[in-house]
């Protein structure tokens, strides 16, 4: 065991030597004297007998690969932050390229009647969100073309907060019928005006997380309604059209169960400047071409490309 003096006379050496083995390189003694050159075997004795620094030995440089996040606190302008590389699938750029040029005459029904087509654009600006999120919310497992009659009739009568809660329960559901789920849906839009008027002044939250605590509000809509109403891009808005056609060709990693777990796969690797179109492009090229059932994939670009076209 060292004696406190010799601790105390080598203390500084020693942590100057750990500093070098931490950084990899060789520390500079003080005073400005360049290193002696490294001993030769045999040599180590007698010279440390002769010089009070003690010996070092050449280590062989190590390169490390590290990729990393820096904290808040270490932020700044000589932080670099490195990514480790991400997984993507396998031409999902040729795929993207051919859906749209098979997409190109925006003829499908998503093109004519999809939510930015269902509200009054004379309307003030509050009382179009509303009814952005209103069409929204009777498109859930309900065609297009339905969906746009609906929002019609709604609007004829004046499709505000007010009027939708000074509606009874019986004309609202003729009003709305034959989307999917009426009955259910009538209710969830007199819960939701009325948290919106109380809540709200009559106008739509301005968050995914606000939205998604309205009654019959999920995450497609929640993220759509950002893009249409507030012109935010929040999310990739999946509906299933999306979920379905994104793992026909496989771009997510594994099979994914639901819309939810698709948009969160999806975000995972897709360029953020794409997420806004995704949607559209997915659900007319669903209703087109890529089917639910009896998928027309001979007249699909990427039929040589497309893995679940091999299986057909």
């Amino acid at each position: 065991m060292c004696s406190p003096q010799d601790f105390g006379m080598n203390s500084g050496r020693v942590r100057m030597v750990t500093r070098s083995r931490i950084s990899g390189l060789r520390a500079r003694p003080r005073g400005g004297r360049e290193e002696a050159a490294p001993l030769r075997k045999g040599e180590e004795s007698a010279e440390g007998e002769k010089s009070h620094h003690p010996v070092k030995r050449q280590r062989k440089a190590q390169s490390l690969n590290v990729a990393y996040e820096a904290s808040d606190g270490e932020k700044g302008e000589g932080t670099k932050q490195l990514k480790a590389p991400s997984w993507e699938p396998q031409d999902w750029q040729q795929h993207l390229a051919n859906i749209r040029t098979m997409r190109s005459g925006k003829d499908a029904p998503v093109d004519q009647l999809g939510v930015e087509h269902c509200y009054d654009p004379r309307a003030p600006p509050e009382v179009r969100r509303y009814q952005v999120l209103l069409s929204l919310m009777l498109s859930s497992q309900t065609k297009d073309q339905v969906t746009a009659g609906a929002m019609q009739r709604l609007r004829a009568r004046g499709l505000t907060v007010d009027s939708i809660l000074q509606t009874d329960d019986s004309t609202l559901g003729t009003l709305i019928y034959p989307v999917g789920f009426w009955r259910s849906k009538v209710k969830y839009i007199k819960q939701t005006s009325a948290i919106l008027q109380q809540r709200y002044g009559g106008d739509i939250p301005a968050s995914v997380a606000e939205l998604l605590t309205l009654p019959g509000v999920g995450p497609k809509m929640a993220h759509l309604a950002m893009a249409v109403a507030w012109g935010t891009v929040s999310g990739i808005a999946v509906d299933t059209h999306v979920h379905r056609i994104s793992n026909r060709l496989k771009w997510t990693k594994t099979v994914t169960k639901s819309p939810e777990e698709t948009r969160i796969a999806l975000e995972e690797w897709l360029p953020r400047d794409l997420w806004s179109e995704i949607n559209g492009l997915l659900v007319g090229f669903g209703q087109q071409t890529c089917l639910p059932v009896r998928p027309r994939c001979q007249a699909c670009l990427n039929q040589a490309l497309c893995p679940a076209a091999q299986g057909l």
